[in-house]
């Protein structure tokens, strides 16, 4: 049986933060996550890079992962071109039957990009300046 617990401890917001618990920043307020998002905004029009690179040039070496959840939760305000980002290869990562998938290649497409069998021309893929 567990213990009791107190009238406050029933009765407490559950927004409320249990003592020592972490606290959450937004996305807007982690600096790992802007310096990727500038990187981002740096890939010129018509190239696109890998998210490899994408983490290199933001200082962020051996996190493609972070560079796909920065862009996963960065603020629709910021218009990022989040599909001049591929995988390794220059393969698009999502579906191939996703929605995503085909609005990346349409997108790359739109702005003079060979995309062929779900993977980007390797002439379009820039290098990035490491940081």
């Amino acid at each position: 049986m567990s213990p009791k617990k107190s009238l406050e401890e029933l009765f407490r917001p559950l927004s409320s933060r249990a003592p020592g618990s972490r606290r959450r920043t937004a996305p807007e307020e982690n600096p790992a996550l802007e310096a990727i998002w500038h990187v981002v905004c740096a890939i010129p029009r018509g190239q696109a890079s890998t998210y490899g690179a994408v983490a290199r040039a933001a200082g962020l070496p051996g996190r493609a992962r972070q560079a796909g959840f920065a862009l996963s939760v960065a603020p629709k305000e910021l218009n990022l071109p989040w599909h001049r980002v591929v995988g390794a290869g220059g393969r698009i990562v999502f579906a191939k039957s996703s929605h995503q998938h085909r609005e990346q290649a349409r997108r790359l497409r739109a702005e003079g990009v060979l995309v062929k069998n779900g993977r980007v021309a390797s002439s379009a893929l820039t290098q990035l300046g490491d940081r």
